[in-house]
């Protein structure tokens, strides 16, 4: 079994860092992608900026209004059977 090479990066004079492209696949982040960036005891972390603001049930709830009467059971049920059979088959 080997051991594996740490990957290293080097800052730049104006404090900038590259992150190598291997970690940037590995976590899909693309030019771009915003990250925060976090003051640890083991060290920095880095972690992206999430795509929604955290926020709760009650600050959401009722803010989609449905249009038309409401739907039974069995025709939620019959459109999710249909949404999935259309699926299978994309």
């Amino acid at each position: 079994m080997s051991i594996q090479q740490p990957i290293t990066t080097v800052i730049s004079t104006k404090g900038q860092v590259i992150l190598p492209k291997a970690i940037r696949d590995q976590r899909h982040w693309a030019a771009g992608t915003q990250l925060v960036v976090e003051d640890t005891p083991d060290g920095v972390l880095l972690k992206p900026v999430p795509a929604f603001p955290v926020t709760d049930i009650d600050a959401v709830f009722g803010t989609l209004q449905a249009k038309g009467p409401a739907l039974s059971i069995d025709a939620m049920n019959a459109a999710i059977a249909k949404e999935a059979a259309r699926r299978a088959r994309d």
